[in-house]
């Protein structure tokens, strides 16, 4: 006689349900890859009129809106909705944007279907590209002011399409040499993506009792060039389901958002992750966001003008720089002069300086109040703040979809409490991450210190964001 506790032990649970059925979707990527690329396609056309056809245009006039204006329209689109979005879908669903959508991404692997096929140099794969990318774009980004004109708009977006084409035509026959190394986000998608509850996952056991496919027999080709066998984390899986089923080792499952953080980055420490951070997310992202804003550099450019005026010299005050150096639109009565350039180029500098040695000295606390140095433990702890570095990368670029619709006479609700509470969230994540991890190596007051460290650093970057939305 079967009894109701065995027939409940028995049935499925929602989790084993709703694994199977993520199953399934990761197999039906797998066997509809080409409904996927008629949809990248779709994109790419729509990637391409957005770039190119604003820069043609004339600039839109006062009375211009979002709905009448397609500068305006695709000013709205990149900066309002894509990117602030696409960041969000990093911690939501990994890195399933660029396997799925990403116009650059298809662009480049399309290309490479006719690549000179050249081994991929050592230059390419340098590890500070993640790191260097991404502060070139953002401080040429603010230089320019891309978020309000469309030719810097051509000028990055357009100009890193090329470049990935480029790198596809010369390197990896059917890959995306571009994606793995080069692309300005590549990192940032690669940390974010950490926190992720889906991503595919490898049964190296399962992986190793089946048998070997016969010579000439189906495969999966991973275009971002990962070490699909070995994979333990979400970073470099663009999610686009090639491998999924492959061997009956790789499937789409239900994962912790904690997991990685805790279990994975320990074991694999990098540089360049902690690099990105450390001054790029927590440092330099915050100078870029911070500058326009704040009454800083205000009260030094005043200062500069002066003792430059007292000087006689007056040309870093009256001469400007073409719109592809320094943001000249002086019909829109908006130029910044040699002296702005180079303020702002000082603020980001400093905030990246300043804000970067000041956290990373912290995280350094925090690591020697768990019984010493270890290098390896410092790049983990540093992982532990990926929640609140996140956080402020897109309030930064919210931000301007708050003020693109604002400008249009359209008021989002109740934004500074849900500002806080994503702030709030992702401070007291990072914390807790932070608890976790120093767990695995000690207990008591040294973990209880640790953890007291991370959330001073938790606390700066709160700051940070607490001055450009409340104080400011």
């Amino acid at each position: 006689m079967v009894t109701a506790p065995t027939l409940l032990a028995e049935a499925p649970s929602r989790r084993d349900l709703l694994d199977e059925r993520l199953a399934r979707f990761g197999d039906w990527l797998r066997q509809h890859g080409w409904m996927i690329r008629a949809v990248q396609w779709v994109i790419v056309g729509v990637y391409g009129v957005l770039v190119i056809v604003p820069a043609l245009l004339p600039l839109p006039d006062n009375t211009a809106h979002i709905w009448t204006n397609l500068t305006l329209a695709a000013q709205f689109a990149f900066w309002g909705i894509w990117w602030p979005f696409v960041l969000l879908s990093m911690v939501l669903v990994g890195r399933a944007w660029c396997g799925v959508l990403c116009p650059e991404g298809a662009l480049s692997e399309f290309a490479s279907r006719w690549s000179r096929g050249y081994a991929v140099p050592r230059w390419i794969t340098w590890q500070g590209w993640p790191f260097l990318a991404f502060a070139g774009t953002t401080v040429y980004g603010q230089m320019t002011s891309v978020y309000g004109y469309p030719k810097p708009v051509l000028a990055v977006l357009g100009g890193s399409t090329v470049a990935a084409i480029i790198v596809g035509l010369l390197y990896g026959r059917n890959k995306r040499v571009w994606c793995r190394y080069l692309c300005p986000v590549n990192g940032v998608f690669a940390v974010l993506s950490k926190l992720a509850p889906v991503s595919f996952q490898v049964d190296r056991a399962a992986w190793a009792a089946s048998p070997k496919p016969a010579q000439g027999a189906e495969t999966f080709n991973c275009a971002p060039l990962v070490p699909v066998k070995v994979m333990r984390g979400a970073g470099s899986c663009h999610m686009c389901g090639r491998c999924s089923g492959h061997r009956g080792a790789v499937r789409l499952a239900l994962r912790s958002p904690n997991h990685e953080i805790v279990h994975v980055a320990g074991s694999e420490p990098s540089l360049e992750q902690t690099v990105l951070i450390l001054f790029g997310m927590l440092a330099l992202a915050v100078g870029a966001f911070q500058w326009s804003s704040s009454p800083w550099f205000v009260e030094a450019k005043q200062l500069a003008a002066t003792w430059l005026i007292e000087h006689g010299t007056t040309w870093p005050l009256e001469m400007s720089a073409p719109w592809f150096i320094l943001t000249n639109y002086p019909d829109h009565s908006d130029v910044m002069t040699l002296l702005d350039g180079g303020l702002l180029l000082a603020y980001i500098g400093a905030a990246t300086v300043f804000l970067g040695l000041a956290v990373s000295g912290i995280v350094a606390l925090a690591t020697v109040a768990l019984g010493g140095w270890s290098l390896r433990r410092f790049h983990h702890l540093t992982q532990t703040l990926i929640p609140v570095a996140g956080c402020g990368v897109f309030l930064g670029l919210s931000a301007l979809t708050v003020t693109f619709l604002r400008g249009d006479g359209i008021v989002i609700p109740y934004v500074s409490e849900i500002r806080a509470a994503m702030l709030i969230g992702a401070g007291l994540w990072s914390v807790w991450l932070a608890w976790r991890v120093a767990g695995l190596g000690a207990g008591g007051l040294q973990r209880a210190a640790a953890t007291a460290c991370i959330a001073s650093a938790v606390t700066l970057s709160v700051a940070n964001w607490v001055l450009l939305f409340w104080v400011w």
